[in-house]
């Protein structure tokens, strides 16, 4: 066998050619846990081992959030001191000094001041937790989610055989018979409370069967509730995917898990009667429902039948070919009215044009022609015709055309004014 080591520094040249012995480990170990010293350390009593004729007490004290324990030693007379006498499932807070014994390599605390955490001290420790998870939001209302109305499959967490668990499947089952619960029994006070519970949790949720799921205990103490109220189950719940309904204990108990549920409901009878609808009502508001429609429906009908008889009953429809007549009979009328009217305006125009046409047969060359007048025209130096106004107008010999009445007729100039004079 090797050399023991003397310096702590000595550790990295430990190899398999030249390991430590198992006292060198030991002692190593024990000196770095001594140098902790004593600690106040926090913790809830899951076992007491207090026997006649010995003078030293064995406790378990263990974590509620998690799965970590510590035995520890102190004397008995210490363990008798304490009012009221401490019970498994207390919270303590406990003044102790580490111990490493080396013969069995075990760690123990060996304790000299033991204190039981009194009721004040609890509430005061979940008011600061509420506080906390406030902030972060875990009880915000658009957090939580709608519980379904008709859950496919129910799972339940509660104690075995307990009251709670009666009431709830009892209750529900009387409300809608063919309601489908999945139970899982576990602890509901103590320290196997939240770590049961919390695989419970675990395991429902992964259950695709599962539309809510109910967490349910009766009354008790703040002590006894207390559970409900550790922050790891209380996280737990606000992560679940599937809606979580809290039914722990009374109506006056509060403890934070109503808080972070998506339903509290005050007593577990209470959640039954949420979770799952009453056959009975709701077969009672099919009916009336029905029966509402049913009415609607006939004085919908009556309705629109008045209206039809109505709408029958005025004169455009009791005789519809009548307005037709009428309106035919105007149009006549009216389409006579313009007839005449037409007539009348082109008789006033055809005298005025007769009027015009004699003022104008009148004022014509022809009338003066009738009464034995003739029009002289001779053809000017361009070769048109022009009507002869002056015997200067024309020379001996010249060409003339005569118009009269009814006709024209030629002539030629034969002398000339001065010579017929």
């Amino acid at each position: 066998m090797s050399a023991e080591p003397t310096s702590a520094a000595a550790g990295p040249s430990t190899t398999a050619e030249n390991p430590w012995p198992v006292r060198t480990v030991a002692r190593k170990v024990g000196e770095w846990i001594n140098r902790l010293g004593a600690v106040w350390v926090e913790g809830q009593v899951t076992q007491i081992s207090a026997r006649q004729g010995t003078n030293t007490a064995f406790l378990t004290l263990r974590d509620p959030s998690a799965d970590v324990s510590m035995s520890v030693t102190c004397p008995i007379g210490l363990l008798r001191t304490i009012e009221p006498p401490l019970r498994e499932g207390a919270s303590v807070v406990v003044h102790a000094k580490p111990t490493f014994f080396m013969n069995r390599g075990s760690l123990s605390l060996r304790a000299n001041e033991i204190r039981a955490v009194g009721i004040g001290e609890l509430l005061a420790r979940i008011e600061r937790l509420r506080r906390l998870l406030a902030a972060e939001g875990l009880f915000a209302p658009e957090r939580k989610r709608k519980i379904p109305f008709l859950p496919r499959g129910i799972g339940l967490i509660t104690g075995r055989a307990s009251a709670a668990e009666r009431d709830v499947l009892v209750n529900a089952q009387s409300r809608w018979p063919h309601v489908a619960f999945k139970v899982i029994n576990t602890a509901v006070q103590g320290s196997l409370a939240v770590p049961q519970i919390l695989q419970a949790l675990s395991k429902l949720d992964r259950d695709p069967d599962v539309d809510v799921i109910v967490i349910a205990r009766g009354g008790g103490s703040v002590e006894d509730l207390l559970p409900f109220s550790d922050e790891a189950l209380c996280r737990a719940v606000s992560a679940a995917g599937t809606p979580v309904v809290s039914a722990i204990g009374h109506e006056p108990d509060t403890p934070l898990l109503d808080h972070v549920a998506d339903l509290r409901c005050s007593t577990p009878t209470d959640a039954s009667k949420r979770i799952v609808p009453d056959v009975r009502e709701e077969t009672q508001r099919v009916h009336q429902m029905r029966d509402r429609g049913r009415r609607a429906l006939h004085g919908w009908v009556d309705t629109q039948v008045r209206l039809l008889n109505q709408m029958r009953s005025r004169p455009v429809l009791a005789d519809p070919l009548g307005p037709i007549q009428r309106r035919s009979d105007d149009v006549e009328i009216h389409r006579e009215r313009g007839r005449r009217a037409m007539l009348t305006l082109l008789a006033k125009d055809q005298a005025e044009i007769a009027s015009a046409r004699a003022r104008l047969t009148a004022l014509g060359p022809a009338a003066t022609l009738e009464r034995g007048y003739a029009v002289v025209q001779y053809t000017d130096a361009e070769g048109n015709l022009q009507v002869l106004r002056s015997v200067s107008e024309v020379a001996d010999g010249a060409k003339l055309r005569v118009r009269v009445v009814d006709g024209a007729l030629g002539a030629v100039v034969s002398g000339t004014p001065e010579e017929e004079r």
